[in-house]
C-alpha cells in the first residue's frame, strides 16, 4: 500500500514521505491514528504543504539548535494553572501547557512532543523541562506554575 506520512512515523520516514508499507499496517494502525493520507496524484499535490510546514518547525543544525537553547534557557516562562490552597494542582502541566506558554513568553514555537519533565508537575512552584531541539542539543528550561 503506497501513503503519504503526515506526521513523523519512527522507523519509517517523516512528514511528506511517500512509503510503501503492508495493507494492514497501512490500514490499520497508520490511516486511523491520522499519521498518513492514501497515495493519489490529487493528495501528492499536498506533499509540498506538508513539506513548507515541517520546514518551518525543523531546527536546522546543531549550530541553530544552540541558539535555539541559549534563547530558551535565557526565558521567564510561566505557565498558568488551577491550584488548591495548599499549592497543588487540579491535574497536571502537560506539554502542550509548556509549549503555549513559552510562545507567550517570547520564545520560539517548539513541538509538543519534543518536551518531557522529570516527573508530572503537579505543584506551584519552580519545575524544569527537557526540550529535545536536536539529536545532541537538549535545553533544559527552567519555568514556574502560577495560579490563574
Amino acid at each position: 500500500m503506497k501513503l503519504i506520512l503526515t506526521s513523523t512515523v519512527d522507523k519509517l520516514g517523516i512528514a511528506g514521505d511517500i512509503v510503501e508499507v503492508k495493507d494492514g499496517y497501512g490500514r490499520n494502525y497508520l490511516l486511523p491514528q491520522g499519521k498518513a493520507i492514501a497515495w493519489t496524484r490529487g493528495n501528492e499535490k499536498q506533499i509540498e504543504g506538508i513539506k513548507r510546514a515541517r520546514d518551518a518547525r525543523e531546527v536546522r543544525g546543531v549550530e541553530h539548535a544552540q541558539e535555539i537553547r541559549q534563547q530558551l534557557e535565557g526565558l521567564t516562562v510561566q505557565v498558568g494553572a488551577r491550584v488548591s490552597d495548599t499549592g497543588s494542582l487540579f491535574g497536571a502541566i502537560t506539554s502542550n501547557d509548556f509549549a503555549v506558554a513559552v510562545k507567550k513568553a517570547g520564545g520560539p514555537t517548539i513541538d509538543k512532543r519534543s518536551v518531557s519533565f522529570a516527573k508530572p508537575v503537579k505543584t506551584a512552584g519552580a519545575h524544569f523541562a527537557s526540550v529535545k531541539l536536536h539529536g545532541a542539543v537538549t535545553a533544559k528550561v527552567p519555568f514556574e506554575v502560577v495560579a490563574k
